[in-house]
């Protein structure tokens, strides 16, 4: 059962039910929670994975942690058909223009999620290498962090999840006028 004994409607939605007449229920919610809801609950990921952090990254697709129950259902072979990114492993210099251009061709919002030690600050290999880029955010805007080398199954679906609730507190407003007071006359 969902919102007030409703069949269709389901326990997270961000708004709330007025009884109608006859039977009729009325929504009610704001444009942002409506829009922030849909867009949390159905993520299309890209998978960037270079490294040992990937196989961690696949698991959590599989069937024992399966994060498709949470709204990450589809994976796209496509940046042009994808909202998120998942950057799972090291980033070397070589590597870092394809990465840029990957997340340039990702449809607006977009979002990233760098997980393991070496998506995050070059991890080891950092130190010990000419090549390796100290980071997934010194080459395209990171969201999310997961720490980890590698992160287990568990730590990527909390940092979904943590996407998720990143999401849902947006303001649409925001993205449409990113500019304070250019509304004014509308």
């Amino acid at each position: 059962m969902g919102i007030n004994n409703t069949p269709d409607i389901p326990e997270d939605f961000p708004g709330k039910v007025i009884p109608g007449g006859n039977g009729a229920n009325i929504l009610v919610t704001s444009l942002d929670e409506i829009i922030n809801w849909g867009r949390a609950n159905s993520l299309w990921s890209l998978y960037f994975g270079t490294s040992c952090c990937a196989i961690e990254m696949m698991q959590t697709g599989a069937a024992r942690h399966d994060y498709s129950r949470f709204g990450f259902e589809v994976a796209r072979p496509s940046p042009r058909q994808a909202d998120l990114i998942i950057i799972a492993g090291t980033i070397v210099n070589k590597m870092a223009p394809v990465l840029r251009r990957l997340y340039d061709q990702m449809a607006e919002p977009k979002y990233v999620i760098a997980m393991g030690a070496c998506a995050i600050s070059g991890g080891p290999f950092y130190y010990n290498s000419y090549s390796v880029v100290k980071g997934a955010d010194h080459v395209i805007p990171v969201d999310v962090y997961v720490p980890g080398c590698p992160p287990r199954p568990e730590a990527l679906l909390e940092g979904m999840l943590m996407l998720q609730a990143k999401i849902k507190t947006e303001s649409m407003k925001a993205k449409v006028f990113p500019i304070d007071g250019f509304d004014e006359g509308l």
